[in-house]
């Protein structure tokens, strides 16, 4: 049997009502806990995350208002779990692996994905990585090692198994960290995947980002077991519990959980509490199912607040930074924005590329009818013969001038 004591938990714990204890490193004032060991972050490693955790921020914010302005159709954002993803990517290798639900974008930000790749994928042109192929926020980059986000709830956690295992077989000393939140945690998907996992012993962390809801069902009404952490137990894996706001308690939580993976070829699991301070996306309403007093409260509880104010206790950061920064960034995201509005889409071929080595004559076929179709009725289609010509499409952008 599996006690508790074969199961790894941060030598600083605060004591709650978990029957598994949150690691906590940093109160809510900026200062750490009595008894909580120094940070490993140093000054410049510490201004580098705050700074991924401030641009997510500009950017999510930035692109709801785009979207309820008509000229995004679709945006998820990771307010108020900045710390839990990003705190969570700065502990791992670059060459890590990363997995994500669909909330993630700041593991992005922070590994240098830029404001014009993420513009290209939200409006989905030519400059796309994925070609239009997916809706917005379903971000992907192969070179710094992001997975492209798949629709479908807890797909990606079996697939996270799978890639891990074959790190191990690899031996390089990689590993895959896979978010979901603990709503994906309820699909058989989760299940499944802690099972290979253990007894595959892939180099695998499972990192469960416990927001309290699954878009409009809380935690009360999902489970009746003491959150997420205990499953860890029914397959003998490693299994951490982190205050999710905390970003130095993250950090170090995910330092010890890579080193576990890589060094023993272990999986662990993370449950980082948080809360979404957001509605689950663009078309949801938090209003019908929880109150402005429970929101206000965890905006108390905001996980940049908290950092901004121990970075300052260690005058590594100023407000005049602050507002440089905010400043900077903003304009940063609508520069990148209006270039993206006014580069053409991809060319309709790319419909039919990437399928298989050479175009079949049946995909032949069905791209002439289209375009065959489109040519006939252009007032259908928004942009008419720009999806035909490429070449058309940039002139019609060049002419249409700043947004």
């Amino acid at each position: 049997m599996t006690t508790t004591r074969d199961i790894y938990v941060p030598e600083f714990l605060a004591g709650d009502e978990f029957g598994i204890p949150t690691f906590r490193m940093l109160t809510q004032e900026g200062t750490l806990f009595e008894g909580a060991e120094p940070p490993s972050l140093d000054r410049d490693a510490a201004r580098a995350i705050y700074r991924a955790m401030i641009a997510t921020r500009v950017l999510d914010e930035r692109m709801l208002a785009a979207q309820r302005q008509g000229r995004l159709s679709f945006y998820m954002q990771c307010t108020g779990e900045e710390a839990a993803v990003i705190g969570a990517t700065a502990a791992l290798d670059d060459a890590d692996m990363i997995m994500a639900q669909y909330r993630e974008q700041g593991s992005l930000v922070y590994r240098g994905f830029g404001f014009d790749e993420f513009m290209n994928q939200l409006f989905g042109n030519e400059l796309d990585y994925g070609k239009g192929r997916q809706m917005p926020i379903h971000y992907g980059s192969r070179k710094l090692h992001y997975m492209t986000i798949s629709s479908p709830l807890a797909t990606q956690i079996p697939q996270a198994a799978g890639y891990a295992y074959g790190q191990k077989l690899a031996g390089e000393g990689r590993c895959t960290i896979t978010f979901f939140g603990e709503g994906a945690a309820s699909e058989g998907d989760f299940h499944a995947a802690l099972n290979m996992a253990a007894v595959h012993e892939a180099p695998v962390i499972f990192f469960c980002r416990n927001n309290g809801y699954a878009i409009s069902t809380p935690t009360v009404e999902q489970f009746a077991a003491d959150g997420v952490a205990p499953r860890a137990l029914g397959y003998r894996m490693h299994v951490i519990r982190v205050d999710g706001n905390d970003i130095l308690a993250v950090h170090r939580a995910t330092q010890e959980a890579r080193r576990i993976a890589v060094e023993h070829n272990k999986p662990v699991l993370i449950e980082a509490m948080t809360y979404r301070l957001a509605a689950h996306s663009s078309s949801d309403d938090p209003s019908g199912y929880r109150s402005r007093k429970e929101e206000e409260a965890w905006q108390e509880k905001d996980p940049i607040l908290r950092m901004q104010r121990w970075m300052t206790a260690q005058d590594w950061w100023s407000d005049d930074e602050e507002k440089t920064l905010q400043e900077q960034l903003r304009r940063e995201v609508l520069e990148a924005m209006k270039r993206a509005e006014k580069r053409p889409p991809p060319s309709l071929d790319t419909l039919v590329t990437d399928v298989y080595a050479e175009v079949t004559p049946a995909l032949q076929q069905q791209l002439d009818t289209l375009k065959a179709h489109i040519r006939r009725y252009p007032e259908a289609y928004p942009k008419g013969a720009r999806f035909l010509d490429p070449e058309l499409s940039r002139v019609d952008a060049n002419d249409e001038g700043e947004s």
